[in-house]
């Protein structure tokens, strides 16, 4: 395995190798672009990088359904750490273009529903085609395939385009979620504001059972922050859920929570325990009462003396 490469999705200009940067490490890694999501992730799988940061949620669209569906299928792998990367986007063009003459554009499938509305506003008689990413449809426009692409402005320079206008999008504040992914090890240690991702699938589908994994947690005090269905591909009505859990597997409340789905469901995936992107541990909201580690063991303790006779 290289130790020191690190894949993406590619092209080179993506906000996926701008999360990239953004880490210490990546100034003393190998960079290398891959064409999609299940291609940077099976980098990993078959050892020919040590780690790949890919898309897995945006605040618009909600999560993206490659990544999700990479990590609930195939050789297991696991997420070591998140970024979160605000998200502008520019309508990148070959030197000269009027807006007037733009009769094409693209970009990434997750960018359309982000720039909807000032399309329908700006552009509304243009034709989308969706590309592999946002820099993939910057090469397509400098290849002369559409007339402009939405990317991020840095990814101009690198396709020789330019920015017809800049600061584009639908929604204030928006942002993606990136995760780095490796293959399976020990989980780092709790810091105090984590986040722990797994993947349930349903016994059967009878009244209640999403209820019931439900109930795993909430009777634990662990807050759910996202939830989310995937076909698991064996026929309509069969589905697996991605859920993101505060907490760390270490902490007695998850990792009790995820015993109890384990009992119940025929397949949980652990998808890891990390820290939360621009969370610090003071921000993260008090536990519920009887929630924490030590009243947790507490509880142990009780029973252990009352099966003993000494409670």
């Amino acid at each position: 395995m290289s130790a020191t490469r690190y894949t993406y999705l590619g092209p080179e200009g993506t906000f996926t190798e701008a999360a990239l940067r953004t880490l210490p490490e990546a100034a003393t890694r190998e960079l290398v672009p891959m064409v999609s999501v299940p291609a940077a992730l099976d980098a990993v799988r078959n050892g020919e990088a040590a780690a790949a940061l890919v898309p897995i949620e945006n605040s618009v669209e909600g999560g993206v359904t490659a990544t999700l569906d990479e990590l609930a299928s195939g050789e297991p792998l696991m997420i070591y750490r998140e970024v979160l990367l605000p998200i502008a986007f520019a309508l990148l063009v070959r030197p000269g273009t009027k807006l007037s003459e733009i009769k094409t554009v693209t970009g990434h499938p997750v960018a359309q529903p982000q720039v909807r509305n000032w399309l329908r506003a700006h552009l509304p008689d243009a034709l989308w085609e969706s590309a592999a990413s946002n820099a993939d449809g910057a090469r397509l426009v400098q290849e002369g395939r559409f007339d402009a692409a939405f990317a991020g402005e840095f990814a101009a320079a690198t396709y020789g385009l330019e920015a017809l206008v800049t600061e584009i999008h639908d929604a204030e504040n928006a942002e993606t979620r990136f995760v780095l992914v490796g293959r399976p090890a020990r989980p780092a240690a709790p810091t105090g504001a984590d986040k722990t991702s797994v993947v349930l699938w349903l016994g059967d589908d009878h009244p209640g059972a999403l209820l019931e994994l439900l109930q795993e947690f909430a009777v634990r005090g662990v807050n759910l922050m996202l939830i989310q269905s995937r076909p698991t591909g064996a026929g309509i009505g069969n589905y697996c859920f991605a859920v993101d859990a505060e907490g760390h597997i270490a902490d007695r409340r998850v990792g009790e929570a995820l015993m109890g789905l384990k009992r119940i469901c025929p397949k949980v995936r652990f998808l890891g325990s990390y820290p939360r992107a621009g969370v610090a541990t003071e921000d993260v909201r008090p536990l519920r009462r009887g929630t924490s580690d030590v009243e947790f063991t507490d509880a142990s303790d009780w029973l252990a003396r009352a099966q003993d006779g000494r409670a």
